[in-house]
């Protein structure tokens, strides 16, 4: 209520008390009864102050409630798309089920007299289920199966400890070998890793490990054993990854080492490097190194990236060395790539995350008012198994890739390269061991 509307009922009041007597002059006003109206004039001004100061309070509720409904409300909209959440939770334990869904098509042209088999194919490429969680006392778990292939894969089954920036995990899991390995299938550029993380048979093991992470240091080392499909080899490893995550101004750096011992404890074992042009859906290599006798396998890789708004880059490489039996000659074969990639949508950045790449949130998604993200990569891709007397043959390869999220869960890329190769292991008709590949594919993905 304001000054004007107060001063209009004193007004009121007032010419009330002073037209008393002229309009009834046989009415007197006493001195008290005067007093007694004065005094109510002064407890309805009272009351006038109370009902303001209430409406001011009401007001300041109303707009502090408006402002956290708003603010949900942008942050709703800013969200990416919600994941499957956890079921329970309750005293420490949760539950969560995962799963993803790739599928691929394409195909690849070879030079017709090699013979080999190209052209169209396709498959599942991952078709995986499963479960993470937590258990009381700092306790986690993750237990994942792949059914692609007409085959049951166990991807990550572990149980995992955190204390702090410690983290101690046991079970089937990933050794730590390569920033392009680590990071998950979802979230890579092309539709199949850099060639010498297949080639050197990167894969997840048996084993137990620990992670430190502690500011911009990761530390991670763990001893292995094999894969569930092999575990009756006798082999055993260690593997290390030091990781140093700086961030210059908006720009998140990283530079790593990693290191990889592989013990093969029995005789007549051997060890094989070979690999796919691009595709997987393919099962010709053109590189091979056949079985070669071995008694340990020893490798070094580096690894460097950088991430600034829509722009990326990545770069690694790693040399694989097999001690051969007897006196023959231990070789040192090589692989690594070189990758730049750009997203052509306002806002998109590609995600970072403990060491690796993460998951990309497209900022303006489909069905939120936007297209989704869309990202254009190219990469040099590398890998020679030439050395000491073994010929597997060089594979370079010049790959480009378009990827487009319509959301954060939902994948469309087309990927192309050209695979030139020397000393492969298929020769033409005239004996030609020098050609190139064609090979194309496309890929949708979901994943919860």
């Amino acid at each position: 209520m304001n000054r004007m509307i107060r001063l209009s009922v004193a007004a009121a009041a007032l010419s009330c008390t002073m037209a008393t007597p002229v309009l009834a002059q046989d009415v007197t006003v006493s001195s008290d009864e005067l007093a007694a109206m004065r005094a109510q004039l002064q407890a309805m001004n009272a009351r006038i102050d109370q009902l303001e100061r209430e409406l001011a309070t009401a007001k300041q509720v109303n707009t502090a409630q408006d402002e956290v409904i708003a603010a949900n409300s942008a942050a709703a909209e800013s969200a990416a798309d919600p994941v499957v959440e956890e079921l329970a939770k309750s005293d420490g334990w949760s539950f969560k089920p995962r799963g993803r869904l790739m599928y691929d098509a394409g195909f690849t042209n070879a030079p017709e007299s090699t013979g080999a088999a190209d052209g169209f194919g396709n498959e599942v490429r991952r078709a995986r289920l499963g479960v993470s969680g937590d258990i009381p006392g700092g306790f986690g778990y993750k237990f994942e199966v792949d059914f692609a292939g007409n085959e049951i894969d166990v991807a990550d089954a572990i149980l995992t400890y955190g204390d702090g920036p410690l983290e101690i995990a046991i079970g089937h899991h990933n050794n730590f070998q390569s920033l392009e390995e680590l990071t998950s299938s979802l979230h890579t550029t092309f539709i199949e890793r850099a060639a010498f993380t297949d080639a050197f048979g990167f894969e997840r093991r048996i084993g137990a490990s620990v992670a430190y992470e502690a500011g911009i240091v990761l530390a991670q080392a763990g001893v292995f054993t094999d894969n569930f499909d092999d575990t009756d080899t006798k082999n055993r490893g260690v593997d290390g990854r030091l990781v140093i995550m700086p961030k210059m101004d908006d720009a998140q750096l990283h530079f790593g080492g990693s290191v990889h011992y592989n013990d093969i404890d029995e005789v007549g074992g051997t060890v094989r490097y070979r690999q796919r042009p691009l595709v997987h859906f393919t099962s010709e290599r053109f590189v091979n190194t056949g079985n070669l006798g071995a008694e340990s396998e020893f490798g070094l890789g580096l690894e460097a990236a950088a991430i600034a708004g829509p722009f990326h880059a990545a770069a690694e490489g790693f040399w694989q060395t097999v001690n051969m039996p007897g006196a023959m000659g231990d070789p040192t074969f090589f692989g690594g790539y070189a990758e730049l990639g750009y997203y052509l949508t306002a806002g998109d950045t590609r995600g970072y995350k403990a060491g690796k790449f993460d998951r990309t949130k497209p900022s303006s998604p489909v069905g939120k008012g936007g297209i989704g993200s869309v990202q254009f990569n190219l990469r040099y891709d590398y890998l020679d198994l030439n050395d000491a007397g073994i010929l597997g043959g060089t594979q370079n390869g010049y790959l480009a890739s378009l990827i487009w999220k319509p959301t954060a869960y939902v994948l469309f890329g087309v990927n192309y390269g050209l695979l030139e190769y020397d000393n492969a292991v298929i020769p033409t008709a005239d004996g030609d061991t020098s050609y190139s590949v064609d090979a194309f594919g496309v890929r949708a993905q979901v994943d919860f």
